[in-house]
């Protein structure tokens, strides 16, 4: 006959006091939130960065020249020489002087804060006009102005992914979803696309209050301009009629320290630059 043994009963893992449990688990989110947030990508710091490439931080003059195409056929060309720099309050200053054609030489543009005027000397008086208005073709009046996108817009980042840029290279891109955070923002919403890696801009679609889209950009052409690679062309496709298209191009950029004067309303008549 076998002896039988009481049997040991199994033995209970330690009860944690509630107040321990508790802190146990938020401490254990938290670690997790942490890590959650560090991972994720600061959409607002990576369009700053955007936007330090597309704009030198120092005051700086460059000449945009805009040539609008109609089915593949040029149809107008303006040049201008701009002025930039940076207000107190981390918008853009510009002063944009016109240069061609010759009708419209020495008309002159300006943006300070959330006001745009243009001045023309033939009247001797300066209006307010707005962002939206086309300059030529496809390109706005907002387009050509030197703007910090991180200001008047929220971002929030994509997914990386694959795209061909405005040369047909293949890029890997990350897209920034851009919201008007400020009223006087030119666009509704923008759709930005960056470098993964460099966030050098590579493509934009523009969309009205609406939500209709109203252009496609692609940045292209970078070369070393003032300390950084930057895109020296932009073109720019209608939303509705592709054969539509505006390249503005950007050339002969120089550090130029305007001075602050320059940039208020009642200097316009007495503007000369250079």
């Amino acid at each position: 006959m076998l002896e039988t043994f009481p049997s040991r009963a199994p033995r209970k893992a330690p009860v944690l006091p509630r107040r321990l449990a508790l802190a146990s688990l938020c401490a254990l989110g938290l670690g997790l939130c942490a890590g959650a947030a560090q991972a994720a990508p600061d959409a607002q710091k990576m369009l700053a960065e955007s936007d330090a490439i597309r704009n030198p931080s120092q005051p700086f003059r460059v000449t945009v020249t805009l040539t609008e195409f109609e089915k593949g056929q040029q149809v107008d060309t303006t040049t201008l020489v701009s002025y930039a720099r940076t207000l107190a309050s981390g918008q853009f200053a510009s002063l944009l002087r016109f240069v061609q054609p010759l009708r419209d030489a020495g008309k002159v543009m300006l943006k300070n804060g959330s006001d745009l005027w243009f001045y023309d000397p033939a009247t001797k008086s300066a209006v307010r006009i707005s962002p939206q208005q086309r300059l030529m073709g496809q390109a706005a009046n907002g387009d050509v102005v030197t703007v910090n996108f991180a200001r008047d817009y929220k971002a929030t980042a994509g997914a990386e992914a694959p795209l061909k840029d405005g040369e047909g290279h293949n890029r890997n891109a990350l897209l920034l979803q851009l919201a008007a955070a400020t009223p006087d923002a030119t666009y509704g919403k923008i759709e930005l696309w960056v470098d993964a890696a460099s966030r050098a801009p590579i493509k934009a679609r523009f969309y009205a209050d609406s939500g209709r889209l109203l252009k496609t950009a692609y940045y292209r052409k970078y070369q070393s301009q003032l300390g950084a690679e930057r895109p020296t062309e932009t073109v720019i496709i209608d939303g509705l009629e592709p054969q539509a298209v505006t390249i503005v191009r950007l050339a002969d950029y120089a550090f130029r320290d305007a001075p602050i004067s320059w940039f208020q309303r009642d200097y316009l008549s007495r503007f000369t630059a250079e």
